[in-house]
């Protein structure tokens, strides 16, 4: 059976800590409700106890001894962890029924055989089935992250702007009028290029922006005074990881479907902001007169896959017609709001 990356959690994080002292307070609950059991409160409250001490005794055990687990070869870590717990049920239970009896309390079960074996045997049997369901849970989460990367890296591959092919000829045509144009449009046009090859690698939203500023000095340069741009993007912050080429599809769908389909052009609006952990970029564009052709919707739809796959549920992207013009909205969250 193949181990899955994760060979085991961390127990050392606060979720799978709660999560093992739910099962221990479950399996507690479920054991006062046998026909056997006493049914008086003192012994609900001692039962809950234990299993609460037990659970915090295995879990920082396994914390603490989960690097050396994961040395061990194949399945053996998960093997020794179930050891592990089972060795440490016996010898929690056999001391507090050891201090329970010298003390004299009678606190603990009279039998001392039954309860030290019998707390074993439920950290064993439960100790099992939690450790199974989070080797199918490691597996499962092994699929998902490579379908999820799969899908990421063929919608990285159809990032091959339309644009590239008509820059190339603005360059051309501006070699005889003016070599430097040609130049620095060549220039921003390499970056283009190596980040719509970048193989998926992360960026920084400051490498985003450069992007855009590159991307839109070339089409500056093809539309001339059609194409005005109101820039304005606040205090975002410039070390944001990010995917590549994510805001340019966005930038470029403004132009493409509204500024170059008017033949006065119109201003293209571009905002951010950033408030309450949440960085918002605006994209505004005027609507021509006639309709221009329907896209496929592969732009938006890339997009938000991808911000999909790297923020979750946290981010979002929002596109339609607001009045006169057609608003993009794309909403990603601040991890660091101090960061700058």
């Amino acid at each position: 059976m193949r181990v899955p990356h994760r060979a085991l959690p961390a127990f050392c994080q606060s979720g799978e800590l709660l999560a093992l002292l739910a099962v221990a307070l479950l399996v507690a609950v479920v054991m006062q409700l046998a026909p056997a059991a006493d049914a008086h409160l003192r012994a609900w409250s001692l039962a809950l106890l234990f299993a609460a001490w037990l659970a915090a005794l295995l879990g920082v055990a396994l914390c603490k001894t989960r690097p050396l687990l994961l040395r061990l070869p194949g399945a053996w870590p998960w093997a020794g962890a179930w050891l592990l717990a089972v060795l440490l049920a016996l010898l929690a239970a056999w001391v507090v029924w050891s201090l329970d009896h010298a003390l004299g309390t009678g606190l603990a079960a009279a039998d001392g055989v039954r309860f030290v074996l019998g707390s074993a045997a439920a950290t064993a049997l439960v100790g099992a089935a939690l450790l199974r369901y989070l080797w199918v849970l490691g597996e499962w989460r092994e699929r998902r992250d490579a379908l999820a990367r799969a899908q990421l890296d063929a919608l990285q591959a159809r990032i091959r702007p339309h644009f590239l092919f008509n820059s190339l000829n603005t360059a051309l045509a501006l070699v005889p009028l003016d070599p430097a144009a040609a130049a620095r449009t060549l220039e921003n046009l390499s970056d283009l290029f190596r980040a719509a090859l970048d193989d998926g690698a992360t960026g920084t939203l400051g490498e985003e922006l450069d992007l855009v500023d590159g991307y839109l000095a070339i089409e500056q340069l093809r539309l001339g005074e059609r194409l005005r741009i109101e820039r304005d993007w606040g205090d975002l912050p410039c070390t944001l990881p990010l995917p590549r080429l994510l805001l340019q599809p966005l930038v470029e769908n403004a132009i493409v479907h509204g500024i170059a389909a008017r033949a006065e052009g119109g201003a293209l609006e571009l905002r951010g902001t950033r408030r309450g952990g949440v960085i918002e970029i605006r994209i505004v564009n005027p609507l021509p007169a006639t309709p221009a052709r329907a896209g496929t919707g592969h732009g938006l739809a890339n997009v938000r896959a991808r911000i999909g796959y790297h923020f979750g549920a946290r981010a979002s992207l929002q596109a339609g017609v607001v009045g006169a013009s057609w608003q993009t909205l794309l909403r990603l969250p601040d991890a660091d709001p101090d960061r700058r």
